[in-house]
């Protein structure tokens, strides 16, 4: 039984969830918006919300940890033109939009997008 088991697995063991939810969390600081299906989105949720909240405030130690999660480009891009955008907004920095179902396995898709 699964009594209090946090997440969902997406059939990957351990090291692949990490790598599969830093690639796309450096997706959507790049592109500002992605395409993905609806459980990956509403996992990734959490992960980019810390992420923006820790690039808010500017210390060195919030810049080592979320350029070992991201690389060092998108860390910097994160820090210097995402976060001071959000400066005022206490949480609440991405949106999901559902899209309806995907043709080939009919999978629910959703844009995930950073809120302006």
């Amino acid at each position: 039984m699964r009594k209090r088991n946090k997440g969902r697995k997406f059939g990957r063991e351990k090291d692949q969830r990490i790598a599969l939810f830093r690639s796309l969390a450096r997706s959507l600081f790049i592109h500002q918006r992605i395409k993905t299906t609806e459980a990956k989105g509403k996992e990734l949720r959490p992960i980019v919300e810390k992420m923006i909240t820790r690039a808010k405030t500017v210390s060195l130690p919030n810049t080592r940890i979320l350029a070992k999660d991201l690389s060092p480009r998108v860390a910097k891009k994160l820090i210097n033109e995402i976060a001071p955008t959000f400066k005022t907004r206490p949480g609440g920095y991405t949106r999901i939009i559902r899209l309806g179902q995907r043709k080939s396995d009919a999978a629910p898709m959703v844009f995930i997008e950073l809120v302006k």
